[in-house]
C-alpha cells in the first residue's frame, strides 16, 4: 500500500485527494498548516472554504502535523508557490533518500525565478517529479474525465507517478521535459489574466483568440530559451492548460483579469477571494525576471505586469499591444 501525503488542503489538494481515494491501494493523508481548517474539515466532512459539496473519504487522514504528514512514500506538494521552499526546508532533515517529492504547484519563485522542482532540488536530493495540465479542481473532484502530465528527468520516476495516480477519471501522460511542463503550467496563468482583461473589456472573440494564440507563442519562446522543448508547450501543460484557464469560468486567474478589465483595483479583487490564490499575480513579475535573464521578449506579460503592479489602464495596455511594430508570425 502506497502512502501518499498531500501537502496543502486548498481546492486542488483536496481534489487530488478525492481522485486518489477512488483507487484501491493508497493510504492517504491531507495536511494543512491551519489547525482550525483541519478541525473544520474533520467536523464537516468536506472542505467548505475551498471545495464545498464534495464529501471527504472517511479513511483520509487530515492533520496539521507536518512531520507526521512527511512520513509517506510520495509527498504531493500543492501549496501556493511562495510557501513551497519553507515547507520543504522544514521536512528535508527527516526525509529518507527514497521518498518521492511530487510538485503540483504552478508558479515561479519571485525572488530567485526558480521553477518549483528547482526550489525542491536546492534543498534536498530526493527524487522529484512534477504534475501539470488542464485540471480545474471542482471537475477533478467530481470525477470528470481529465488528462494531465507527470514529468521527471528519470523516465522510471514518471512511470511510477503515472501508475500511482492514474484512475478511470484521471489519465496521466509522461514526459521528461520538466522545464517545459513546469513553465507551461506557470506561464499560462499570466496569459489567463490577460484573457480575463479582454473579457472584462468586452472586446469579443477575435481579441480572445488572438490573445491566446500570441500567448502560447510567448510562453514557448521563454520555455525553449530555458531549455524546454517546443512540442511540450503544444501539449497538456502548455496549450491544454492555457485554453482551459483562458476560457473556463472556474479559472481564478481569468476571473481576476475580468475584474481588472472592469476597472477594479487588484487589492480589492484579492481581498474578496477568501484566501484563494491566483498564481498568475505572483508569477507575472517572476516571469519577466526570467525573460530578462534569457533575453526573451514577452510583450503580453509586460502589459499584464503594468496593469497589476503599475496601475496601467487596461485599455491603454491593449492599445499598446495592437500598435507594436509589425513582424512575421
Amino acid at each position: 500500500m502506497s502512502r501518499i501525503s498531500i501537502l496543502g488542503a486548498g481546492a486542488w489538494g483536496t481534489a487530488l485527494g478525492l481522485s486518489l481515494s477512488r483507487r484501491v491501494g493508497h493510504q492517504l493523508c491531507l495536511w494543512s498548516h491551519s489547525a482550525a481548517l483541519v478541525d473544520l474539515l474533520t467536523e464537516a466532512g468536506e472542505n467548505q472554504p475551498y471545495l464545498p459539496g464534495f464529501p471527504l473519504p472517511r479513511d483520509l487522514h487530515i492533520t496539521s502535523d507536518l512531520y507526521r504528514a512527511a512520513e509517506a512514500d510520495i509527498l504531493l506538494c500543492v501549496t501556493p508557490s511562495q510557501h513551497l521552499r519553507g515547507i520543504i526546508a522544514q521536512i528535508a532533515p527527516m526525509l529518507t533518500h527514497d521518498q518521492i517529492i511530487l510538485s503540483a504547484s504552478k508558479g515561479i519563485e519571485e525572488s530567485t525565478f526558480l521553477r518549483m522542482s528547482q526550489v525542491i532540488a536546492s534543498i534536498t536530493n530526493n527524487p522529484c517529479a512534477v504534475l501539470s495540465g488542464p485540471s480545474f479542481a471542482q471537475e477533478v473532484a467530481a470525477g470528470v474525465p481529465t488528462a494531465v502530465v507527470a514529468a521527471a528527468h528519470d523516465p522510471a520516476l514518471a512511470l511510477t507517478i503515472q501508475r500511482e495516480f492514474s484512475s478511470p477519471t484521471l489519465r496521466l501522460y509522461t514526459n521528461d521535459d520538466v522545464t517545459g511542463v513546469e513553465l507551461g503550467g506557470a506561464l499560462k496563468n499570466v496569459i489567463a489574466l490577460a484573457a480575463g482583461v479582454v473579457n472584462g473589456l468586452e472586446l469579443g472573440h477575435n481579441s480572445a483568440a488572438a490573445l491566446i494564440t500570441r500567448g502560447i507563442a510567448e510562453m514557448t519562446r521563454l520555455a525553449v530559451a530555458c531549455g524546454g522543448r517546443r512540442q511540450t508547450l503544444a501539449g497538456l501543460s502548455g496549450l491544454g492548460d492555457l485554453v482551459l484557464t483562458c476560457t473556463g469560468t472556474l479559472s481564478r486567474n481569468r476571473s481576476v483579469g475580468i475584474e481588472l478589465g472592469r476597472g477594479r483595483k487588484l487589492e480589492d479583487i484579492l481581498a474578496g477571494m477568501g484566501g484563494k490564490v491566483a498564481e498568475g499575480v505572483r508569477s507575472t513579475a517572476a516571469a519577466l525576471g526570467l525573460a530578462a535573464r534569457y533575453g526573451v521578449e514577452m510583450p503580453i506579460t509586460e502589459q499584464v505586469d503594468a496593469i497589476l503592479h503599475h496601475n496601467k489602464n487596461p485599455r491603454d495596455a491593449i492599445r499598446e499591444l495592437m500598435n507594436r511594430p509589425g513582424r512575421d508570425e
